[in-house]
């Protein structure tokens, strides 16, 4: 192919790819798009481009250039019609040489793109507009509900449902089969160089039908995977994108772009819940878009009416500057020109708060200059002393809420750590459509919490809802930054919004977004808490005249009414493929203790959706009831992979390993457990016998501690526990030196177990013990080492005292006797001890037994 043609192709890619990217990113020396070439294709994608360009998608999907491709008569349903479309792809795509290889798959993708940017302006965006509902336009079709039917089912065949009612649903799987064909054509034989950003829009398509659905979906994880990992592999670095584009983009805009797809992939990461992975992605989209990003502490005010200065957190941009970084607020710096008070430099500002709570929007900070009042300046936000952000450093800024969302353990402090990053976005001088609309979402979710400013958020969220269907921002200002934010999608942003009501109180105007949105839960629990359970299970049996195939509904009458045969029906009318039944189902038989059957049941809903998050418990669970060890410890591990933060699933494991005598594995579950469940005494005891087990006898006393620890907080003013506490402590002690003494015999050791034994009153398996421990000592280096010689005295003269206790409350003379044969040698072979106190004990000790002895002979005759 000639040099400049395929330059002209890749500009055609990068054009398309320029439409979602912020408008500032484009070079200061762009220059219009090139001619068309001889290529008899070009005056198509160009006017395709161009529309898209505009934000004319429905035009592109009518134009000549589809009718180009799309060459088959009406369809009788959406199957004959899919499977038509699919025939012209690899029709259109095969049927000529190499030459035009290149070109017809740029237009393929084209007409794609113009499909997912239509179904993102109507579902994410906005202005909502009303398409045909086939994505060709010229194509009659009747029955335009059941096509819409067949959409939704083609979606949720992954194995979970729809979150909401969403429109347009032809418009995403017609761009995910033009795309997902075409990448199969390019892997499968047609040969081009160029188009590697195909897998980039594959990304955005997979990730937006996940976010569609209301459970994390497997096989698009898998899926993204790989898609994310070829855009990585093109575009994950300056070198790669400057190499893929050459001079049609200056440095700012390729690191915009892998500024941007590392956002992306961070927010593909963070929608299946891996924390980790998407803070790395997040970390090499700031850094490409040249941030450092800080928090500090600076004394400021929050409130209108607040007269002394208060501690708050301000964000600290370290911006890239040649080689360096050099740090600036996102907040302004400039002080006030006029020596007028805090108070009505504060009133000056009252906009600031909506005029619906006298907390500001953005707090003004305080900074020592030295010349003004009491020797501070108030920082006025927004003003042009502010650190100003390109659009792609504001979203890199947002992204940083996405992770702590979702890695903050306490809700309050969550709220309080996003907010200096959505202030600092407030604080811009101007924002894009979609960052400004994110910023505010994330702001009413902060605000929501918080009495003084709930009736705020309810504005600012009835405000964001409005705005989906006014006519400016025109759409192509919308789309730019879209696929870099976490946008809720409209149903999910309208349920957010009828949630937000029914925390007000305002349960009516809730009850008519949920009917709308078909949110058949959220309906039920409205309806409950108005007291009309009946009305929400006629409002369902309604639905079901007019949807009788809707397994969601199926499963949402059989959750309000207890019936098993409503999960029975969603079975059937979805072909056995209603993951929600199957575990519903699931839960029915192991409430009743029919636990195999609930095993099966969850190995089939598991293995159509693999990701929901408490089904491989619960399989562990029931595979347990039902005595299967092996698949109850498969379920159980399939927990702790999705949630490494499960302690239950973790101590479960251990427990498992411990049945099947592997120690060394339980230790390792329970180090786990003992992470996130410190305060279980139940734990502890269980990890000091594997402890022990593995002979890790330091780790075991310490767990015995605990155990002590754990036992004592918890009944620390009851007398009674505290005796149970002290006897059960015992007993683990017992088990655990049981367990010592088996793989060590050291002296010490039964010298412990002796210990034990005495204080459990057993004096027969004390001597015992306290005799063991004499004879670890004993040896030809005895009467050399004058520690060992006095060790063993002190042992042997703990043997001799539990002899005569024992021979006290017996009566038995035979104890004495051994006890004098002892005493008597170890004086005999001392001698050379004979000037130590150890020594003089033994002989006191002889003399004492040797009394005793007598007085018992005395007694006996």
């Amino acid at each position: 192919m000639v040099e400049t043609e395929r330059k002209l192709f890749r500009e055609y890619e990068l054009r398309l790819l320029r439409c979602s990217l912020p408008s500032d990113t484009r070079p200061s020396h762009y220059l219009p798009p090139s001619s068309p070439s001889s290529n008899k294709f070009d005056p198509f994608i160009d006017a395709v481009i161009r529309s898209i360009e505009s934000g004319q998608y429905r035009e592109v999907l009518s134009s000549d250039a589809s009718r180009a491709v799309f060459k088959f008569a009406d369809s009788v349903d959406a199957n004959q019609f899919y499977a038509e479309v699919e025939r012209s792809v690899e029709s259109f795509l095969t049927c000529t040489g190499d030459d035009d290889a290149l070109p017809k798959v740029i237009l393929v993708v084209s007409i794609a793109i113009a499909a997912l940017l239509a179904f993102v302006q109507c579902n994410m965006t906005g202005p909502i507009i009303e398409l045909p509902p086939v994505p060709l336009h010229w194509e009659a079709i009747e029955g335009g509900v059941e096509w819409e039917a067949w959409a939704k089912h083609q979606l949720m065949s992954v194995g979970s449902e729809l979150l909401g009612k969403f429109t347009n649903l032809q418009y995403i799987v017609f761009a995910k089969l033009l795309l997902m064909k075409t990448k199969d054509m390019l892997f499968g034989g047609i040969t081009v160089d160029g188009v590697q950003s195909i897998s980039w829009w594959l990304v955005r398509v997979l990730l937006l039908q996940q976010r569609m659905l209301s459970e994390h979906c497997s096989s698009l994880y898998d899926l993204l995977q790989v898609f994310k990992a070829e855009s990585l592999l093109h575009f994950e670095n300056l070198e790669k994108v400057a190499s893929y584009w050459n001079d049609m983009v200056d440095e700012e805009e390729g690191l915009a772009i892998v500024s941007m797809l590392h956002l992306e992939a961070g927010l593909m990461e963070h929608a299946f819940g891996h924390v980790d992975s998407a803070r790395k992605h997040f970390e090499s989209a700031e850094l490409a878009a040249g941030l450092k990003l800080s928090v500090t502490g600076v004394l400021g005010f929050r409130t209108i009416h607040q007269v002394e200065p208060k501690a708050q957190m301000m964000l600290v941009a370290n911006r890239r500057s040649s080689n360096s970084f050099v740090a600036s607020s996102l907040v302004s710096t400039s002080p006030q020109k006029e020596a007028s008070s805090v108070q009505e430099n504060l009133h000056e500002n009252v906009h600031e708060t909506s005029g619906t709570s006298d907390v500001l929007m953005t707090p003004r900070f305080l900074e020592d200059i030295g010349n003004n009042v009491h020797g501070m300046s108030v920082i006025q936000n927004g003003h042009a002393g502010s650190a100003t952000l390109k659009a792609i450093q504001q979203a890199v800024v947002l992204a940083q809420c996405v992770i702590i969302e979702k890695s903050a353990v306490q809700e309050e402090l969550q709220r309080w750590d996003i907010a200096p990053y959505i202030e600092a976005i407030d604080s811009q001088q101007s924002s894009s459509f979609a960052i400004r609309s994110f910023c505010d979402i994330l702001r009413i979710r902060w605000e929501s919490t918080r009495s003084r400013t709930k009736e705020r958020s309810l504005l600012m969220m009835d405000k964001l809802v409005q705005g989906l269907f006014e006519t400016y921002p025109e759409v192509i200002q919308r789309i730019r930054s879209c696929f870099g934010l976490y946008i809720p999608m409209v149903p999910a942003l309208r349920k957010e919004y009828g949630e937000l009501l029914v925390s007000h109180g305002l349960i009516g105007e809730a009850v008519k977004i949920f009917e709308e949105l078909e949110l058949w839960d959220n309906l039920i629990y409205c309806y409950r808490l108005l007291e009309k359970k009946a009305a929400a299970v006629e409002l369902i049996k309604t639905q079901l005249c007019e949807m009788p195939n809707d397994p969601r509904l199926w499963c949402s009458l059989g959750d309000v009414t207890s019936n098993d045969a409503c999960y029975q029906k969603a079975l059937e009318v979805s072909n056995n493929r209603s993951a929600r039944a199957k575990r519903s189902l699931a839960r029915s038989a192991y409430n009743r203790g029919d636990y195999e059957s609930s095993r099966i049941l969850w190995e089939s809903a598991m293995a159509l959706n693999s990701l929901y998050p408490d089904g491989w418990f619960a399989l562990g669970a029931a595979a347990l009831k039902a005595r299967d060890i092996e698949k109850a410890l498969d379920g159980f591990t399939r927990a702790v992979q999705l949630d490494p933060e499960n302690g239950e699933a973790w101590n479960n494991i251990a427990c498992l390993h411990m049945i099947k005598k592997k120690s060394k594995e339980a230790v390792i579950a329970f180090k786990e457990a003992l992470k996130f469940k410190r305060n279980s005494w139940q734990l502890w005891e269980n990890y000091s016998h594997v402890a022990t087990d593995v002979g890790n006898f330091a780790q075991a006393v310490d767990a015995i501690q605990m155990v002590h620890h754990s036992d004592s907080q918890a009944s620390f003013e009851d007398a009674a526990a505290k005796t149970r506490e002290t006897e059960h402590l015992m007993e683990v002690l017992g088990k655990i030196l049981q367990q010592i003494v088996r793989s060590n015999t050291g002296a010490d050791i039964w010298g412990l177990y002796a210990r034990w034994h005495k204080i459990k009153g057993d004096l027969t398996m004390c001597s015992e013990a306290l005799l063991k421990q004499v004879r670890s000592y004993q040896g030809s280096d005895l009467w050399k080492d004058a520690d060992r010689f006095k060790k063993y005295a002190c042992a042997s003269l703990e043997l001799c005292k539990v002899y005569t206790e024992i021979s006290s409350s017996t009566g038995s003379s035979r104890v004495l006797q051994a006890a004098e044969m002892h005493l008597h040698n170890a004086v005999k072979q001392a001698d050379i001890f004979s000037n130590t106190e150890e020594y003089k004990a033994l002989q006191v000790c002889l003399d004492d037994v040797r009394m005793r002895r007598q007085a018992n002979s005395v007694r006996t005759t």
